[in-house]
């Protein structure tokens, strides 16, 4: 690990106190959730149909059990726990560095580790409401039930408050995820390919002074950067020392 680079992160968190963290799968890896673009990732496996496909608006209309198999077996990990990287992230904030954190991630993690300013983009399994009368479950009641879960009170379909392919995004979450990124004085970029849009194009709305990616691959970011780390990211910020 390039120690030099791990000082010049910590001299811009030092200097910052306005951080935003804008995260996605790889951030989660380490705590043993596989991510989706890697090369062992989720949507280099071979099922029936794509897995893009299995996680779309219209599949899991037109095939609701075939849907909800894969995702209790493939999109939702109970055993996980935060890693170095989530309770960093949550140490930085109840220090009062850290302003927000911006997620694509749908499994909870980042509360678990306790940060409490988290814009989900992308939802989150923890979210379960029945489609007809809007009861809310949570998820062990929906990896319990066999096949399709339904609602106990109208017997509606219980769907996961997670945004699927072909939905759009919560316009409240994505208004406040631009505001603190808007906000910022320094934007860390971690764990992410930066190619899911309308996420991605966030970024853009970052004006502040320190831009770092942390990130095992290339990104499209990585030319604006002042600062980019391939190493592990839960190594990396394992390594931050925080100071008020």
């Amino acid at each position: 690990m390039d120690q030099e680079k791990i000082a010049k992160l910590q001299q811009m968190i030092d200097e910052s106190h306005k951080i935003v963290f804008f995260g996605g799968a790889g951030v989660s890896t380490e705590s043993h959730i596989p991510d989706f673009r890697s090369t062992d990732g989720l949507y280099h496996q071979t099922y029936k149909y794509p897995p893009e496909v299995m996680v779309s608006h219209s599949f899991y209309v037109q095939h609701t059990e075939e849907f909800f198999d894969f995702y209790k077996n493939k999109m939702v990990f109970l055993d996980a726990k935060p890693n170095k990287a989530h309770l960093k992230l949550a140490e930085l904030e109840k220090a009062g560095k850290l302003s927000a954190i911006v997620t694509q991630n749908i499994d909870g993690l980042h509360q678990m580790a306790g940060s409490k300013k988290v814009y989900e983009l992308h939802g989150s399994v923890h979210r379960n409401y029945c489609e007809k009368c809007h009861r809310f479950y949570d998820v062990n009641y929906v990896m319990k039930t066999k096949g399709i879960p339904y609602c106990e009170e109208c017997g509606g379909i219980i769907k996961p408050d997670v945004v699927l392919y072909e939905e759009g995004l919560d316009g409240n979450i994505m208004q406040g995820a631009i505001n603190a990124i808007a906000d910022a004085d320094m934007l860390i970029i971690g764990g992410t390919s930066l190619v899911v849009y309308p996420a991605a194009g966030m970024i853009d709305y970052f004006r502040g002074k320190y831009l770092a990616v942390l990130n095992r691959d290339a990104t499209s970011r990585d030319k604006q950067a002042d600062l980019c780390i391939t190493d592990p990211i839960g190594e990396v910020l394992g390594q931050i020392k925080v100071r008020s």
